[in-house]
């Protein structure tokens, strides 16, 4: 079977959960950085005309109440809930994922005061451990930092929060999230979840893995657009108990009494801070709209899929040309992207580029390509892999370029 009829087979397979023609993607164009910036879904763009000509330009000010602005963070929580096994009333949309890590790790550490220690991956994305290092310097405790191998030796009594991220951004290795998070039990630690690489891409189910916190973002695989909105899961049993330390207006149990004091809300509201960016929101709205009728698991076997007839293509036609595959093999702990390393790096996702093939670079030398199975099929695989060696036994990349661009 050639390469073209093993990806036919695929797509044949997977036919209930393409969902290619929802979303606005140039002809020509194969594109695979939803991993970074998903592709826009038509429903998203229906929603922000909706929100401009008719909610804001129409109703104005009193699209608060018809058009339910105020409640948008939750409603939108709840959507994105039921992506990743969260009860409806448990997630919040709010800020950044930065900011929504900052808070959840505030109020983690603080549930667990007397504690002395944070144990991250020390290969974890940049701005978390950055945030982490503010959130044990503020705190005065320590950061363990140890390889993913070490992580569950590091656990002791002295560890408040363990913090990783489900899906590592560069190999696409998923973290075993059930047994993990009961590890960190086991010494009485709590647990803080990033589900920037998973949430709409793979099965996560946080009620499930009793996880405490989770955070994530809405422009990768759920498609929100660049800078949506982020979200942010608290277990029940915590809310409670919970401080978080940014005590704003909407997070207030009752915003329009104007106190003078705070008063927490009593649920998940609390970790809202400020007015929410109703336009942002009303985008990724409009583009979680895609995922109705589709079962997750699906589109995961569907990348799972992909990922294994893309390393299979590359041991057949990549390796020998210089190419290293740098992603995780193993289909039981992978998530929706894969990755290539060669020392050209940043100058063949150029080469690419400039071919109508949109992946991106991550120091020092690795070519990433996200499979986000709503929008991609096998057949944008092939597509990668005969472009990769036909620029490669052309020689038709520039070997000077050295990076000067986000991709």
């Amino acid at each position: 079977m050639d390469w073209q009829e093993r990806a036919a087979a695929i797509d044949e397979a997977f036919a209930d959960v393409d969902r290619r023609s929802a979303f606005e993607i140039p002809d020509g164009v194969c594109y695979l950085d939803g991993n970074s910036l998903g592709a826009m879904p038509r429903s998203a763009r229906e929603a922000i005309e909706v929100a401009v000509a008719e909610e804001w330009a129409t109703g104005l000010i009193r699209s608060w109440n018809t058009a339910d602005w105020i409640h948008l963070p939750q409603r939108v929580g709840d959507r994105i809930g039921q992506l990743i096994g969260a009860p409806a009333g448990t997630t919040i949309v709010a800020d950044s994922t930065s900011l929504n890590l900052y808070k959840a790790m505030q109020a983690a550490v603080r549930l667990r005061g007397g504690r002395t220690v944070i144990v991250t991956d020390v290969d974890n994305f940049p701005t978390d451990l950055y945030i982490i290092d503010r959130v044990a310097r503020q705190r005065g405790i320590e950061v363990r930092a140890v390889m993913k191998r070490d992580i569950r030796a590091a656990l002791d009594d002295e560890v408040a929060v363990l913090t990783l991220t489900h899906v590592d951004y560069r190999t696409s290795e998923m973290a075993d999230m059930t047994a993990l998070t009961r590890a960190a039990h086991d010494v009485g630690a709590l647990v803080v979840w990033d589900l920037a690489h998973s949430a709409g891409a793979v099965p996560v189910d946080l009620t499930a893995a009793n996880a405490d916190f989770a955070v994530g973002c809405g422009y990768k695989f759920l498609n929100g657009g660049p800078g949506a909105p982020a979200f942010l899961y608290a277990a029940p049993r915590h809310v409670g108990m919970v401080q978080q330390p940014l005590e704003g207006w909407m997070g207030h149990a009752s915003p329009f009494a104007f106190e003078r004091s705070y008063r927490p809300a009593a649920d998940v509201t609390q970790f809202l801070v400020g007015t929410p960016p109703v336009l942002a929101m009303r985008a990724l709205e409009g583009a979680l709209t895609v995922f109705d009728g589709v079962d997750v698991r699906r589109l995961h076997a569907k990348s799972l899929a992909m990922a294994r007839l893309f390393h299979e293509l590359a041991d057949e036609a990549l390796v020998g040309r210089g190419f290293r595959v740098a992603s995780q093999r193993d289909s039981a702990s992978r998530g929706s992207h894969v990755a290539l390393a060669h020392p050209q790096g940043y100058a063949l996702v150029q080469a690419l580029i400039g071919r109508g093939i949109i992946g991106d670079f991550r120091r020092p030398d690795v070519l990433r390509f996200g499979f986000a199975p709503l929008y991609n099929g096998a057949d944008d695989v092939v597509r990668l892999v005969e472009a990769l060696v036909d620029i490669i036994d052309r020689g038709d990349y520039d070997s000077t370029l050295r990076e000067s661009a986000v991709v």
